[in-house]
């Protein structure tokens, strides 16, 4: 009686465990519930909660899971180049494309844009908030030692705010600039923490704005525009990659359907991303 009493309790407990799958009962779909792709991405779509939207609706459409490796594009480029994920959503544009002309990637498109924007305290003691040109505004933390908090993690944020020192002639970082090597999350807070100046991505600002006691001190120069690009690895590189579902997600995004479900994305009635492609940086 022991015995039987075990086998019913498992019984049930199997029964009870397939009755509370979330696995699409479609007879046509039973065979592709358990395909997966991997996808590379930035900090800034992850953190935003965009993809708590898009990744659904294409899973529910192509009964194809993905799952998200999230780290600076820097990052996710070696991870693409080693073959460790089946496509890219990141905002290099510039070594993206370099490395699509080297063959490690293809069927790049560009799939979404926003900004970069500068935020510090309130009392904005750098003075940013009547300057206009990004270059002077990072020269003036840089000449009054103004606390400036790096991400410091070669992620596309990262090599934003490296070529802006650089174009604002500063090459001289003493102990006034923090390189933390955080994702932009754990870098806004720091930086509120600290009273501090950094440069974001405006998706993961807006997405934690409540949370954080940073302002907007300096937006809308041409240099803080920020291009996302879509793109697959390279399958004569890598031939175990799932291209062909990885380009069905790519098809999926620059559809329509994607583009617009981009366009509508909002928090706190403000869109975060703007689809396709925008003026050249």
């Amino acid at each position: 009686m022991r015995v039987f009493f075990k086998l019913l309790c498992l019984t049930l407990a199997i029964i009870l465990i397939g009755g509370c799958s979330n696995a699409p009962v479609d007879k046509g779909e039973v065979d592709k519930v358990d395909e997966f792709i991997i996808l590379a991405t930035t900090t800034s779509t992850y953190d935003s909660g965009l993809l708590d939207v898009l990744l659904p609706v294409f899973s529910q459409k192509y009964g194809t899971k993905v799952r998200v490796i999230s780290q600076g594009t820097g990052q996710a480029l070696e991870t693409g180049k080693r073959g460790d994920a089946d496509l890219l959503l990141v905002h290099d544009r510039a070594s993206e494309l370099q490395l699509v002309e080297e063959g490690h990637f293809t069927d790049r498109q560009d799939v979404m844009f926003n900004d970069f924007i500068v935020v510090g305290p309130s009392a904005d003691p750098a003075g940013l908030k009547g300057i206009e040109k990004v270059t002077d505004a990072f020269t003036a933390i840089a000449f009054g030692g103004h606390t400036f908090v790096s991400r410091g993690d070669d992620s596309g944020t990262n090599r934003k705010e490296l070529s802006l020192w650089e174009k604002a002639g500063i090459g001289d970082f003493k102990d006034w600039y923090l390189s933390v090597g955080q994702g932009m999350g754990d870098t806004l807070r720091m930086a509120g923490e600290k009273q501090a100046y950094t440069l974001t991505d405006r998706a993961t600002y807006l997405s934690l704005k409540n949370s954080l006691d940073l302002e907007i001190v300096l937006e809308g120069d041409s240099l803080l525009f920020n291009q996302y690009g879509i793109m697959a690895v390279n399958p004569a590189n890598h031939s175990h990659v799932k291209y062909e579902s990885a380009v069905k997600f790519i098809d999926f995004l620059m559809s329509s359907e994607g583009q617009e479900l981009i366009a509508f994305f909002q928090i706190g009635g403000e869109g975060l991303f703007f689809p396709g492609k925008g003026v050249d940086d």
